[in-house]
């Protein structure tokens, strides 16, 4: 017997297609946090990117905070997942201590700076906000969804 299943039908059982992305809420011991001003649109965020296929959240993270800052970190605890439903993108966020390295700008930052909670709070946008602010409140693992601009 041959089963017929309609275009809507087959699009309904398809996979969806997200992105994973890795992002270090990097804390000193004064309690600091690592943030970056982004180059492409100006927001302050903390520092990630695109995790790739062969490597490991906490491998991501660290290539991700020392590509955009120059600062080499040791990767301690998973404090947030965080899904943009507009975008498609799943983020995941490390709370991480700093190694090393000197800070330093990249193609992806024209600005970095250690921020207190209340800088991070006025500075940043209310989606990367809560990722840094989870992070440091030690609660967490925290998952939250949003659109973009606001939490859901």
């Amino acid at each position: 017997m041959l089963l017929y299943m309609s275009n809507s039908a087959q699009a309904e059982r398809s996979t969806p297609l997200h992105s994973v992305s890795v992002a270090g809420a990097v804390v000193r011991e004064d309690g600091r946090v690592l943030t970056i001003k982004r180059a492409d649109n100006g927001t302050w965020e903390p520092p990630g990117g695109v995790l790739e296929l062969a490597e490991t959240p906490e491998e991501g993270v660290r290539r991700e905070v020392y590509e955009e800052t120059g600062i080499k970190v040791q990767v301690d605890q998973l404090t947030g997942v965080y899904k943009n439903t507009a975008r498609g993108i799943v983020a995941m966020v490390f709370r991480c201590h700093p190694e090393g390295g000197e800070e330093r700008l990249s193609d992806e930052s024209t600005a970095v700076d250690w921020l207190t909670p209340e800088e991070v709070a006025d500075r940043m946008g209310e989606v990367y906000a809560v990722r840094v602010l989870d992070a440091l409140n030690g609660q967490g693992p925290h998952v939250r969804s949003h659109d973009g601009r606001s939490l859901q």
